[in-house]
């Protein structure tokens, strides 16, 4: 069996406490907006709308478990109050824009990846926000990120979130892919949605990676369907 990847561990840490924090309601809060435009078996392609995120990096030399813990608290924090908010202050004339923090509504998932400046970690942005209207973040190690409209290939699954479960469900999803000759974008990701007192059986879980196209099995007007 492989070895438990430190960074996987970091990143369930970070869900796990976020996810808590929310107070568990998961099926309530807001997620990324996506349209399933194929299915086969298990796996899902979804064209994601884009959407903003709040993102820290923390750099793999240090202790992943330490890292992922520093990058939930930096985002947490940012979302509950450490930003300069851009709120509207109706004055007699003009309208007067000034500085207050904002706390920013919990969505889900949290998701983690690895990039080369190290362990990325992210919160989604309410829709309500725009690049302009995000409110700032006062820790300079936060910044708020767009993320474009992306095909993705998408594997659910419900149970415990262990390294053998995301190696063999990853496994599962590279095969599906690789077997329609589909080329994949970028590295593997891991996203989570429920609390850590979810029955298991009830959890879900998701691996997903960007892909380029979509199976040639698809609907004709489907077929080679991408993000752009």
């Amino acid at each position: 069996m492989p070895k438990q990847s430190p960074g996987i561990i970091a990143s369930r840490l970070i869900v796990l406490a976020v996810l808590l924090l929310a107070g568990g309601n998961a099926m309530s809060l807001e997620e990324p907006a996506y349209t399933v435009i194929y299915e086969k078996g298990d796996v899902e392609y979804r064209l994601y709308e884009p959407y903003l995120v709040s993102e820290t990096v923390i750099q793999q030399s240090r202790d992943y478990r330490d890292a992922g813990n520093e990058g939930f608290r930096r985002l947490f924090q940012y979302i509950s109050g450490a930003n300069s908010g851009q709120a509207e202050i109706a004055m007699t004339a003009p309208v007067a824009r000034a500085p207050t923090s904002a706390k920013i509504a919990m969505t889900a998932p949290v998701q983690r990846g690895e990039t080369a400046e190290g362990l990325s970690v992210t919160f989604m942005l309410p829709a309500e926000y725009t690049i302009e209207t995000a409110p700032i973040p006062t820790d300079e190690r936060v910044r708020i990120r767009a993320v474009p409209g992306r095909l993705m290939a998408v594997l659910r699954y419900s149970g415990r979130w262990t390294e053998k479960n995301f190696d063999e469900k990853r496994q599962l999803l590279r095969e599906a892919i690789y077997s329609e000759a589909i080329e994949r974008i970028g590295e593997f990701e891991s996203a989570a949605y429920d609390p850590p007192f979810m029955p298991p059986f009830m959890r879900r879980n998701e691996v997903m990676v960007e892909v380029d196209r979509v199976p040639d099995a698809a609907r004709p007007d489907l077929a080679g369907q991408t993000a752009s």
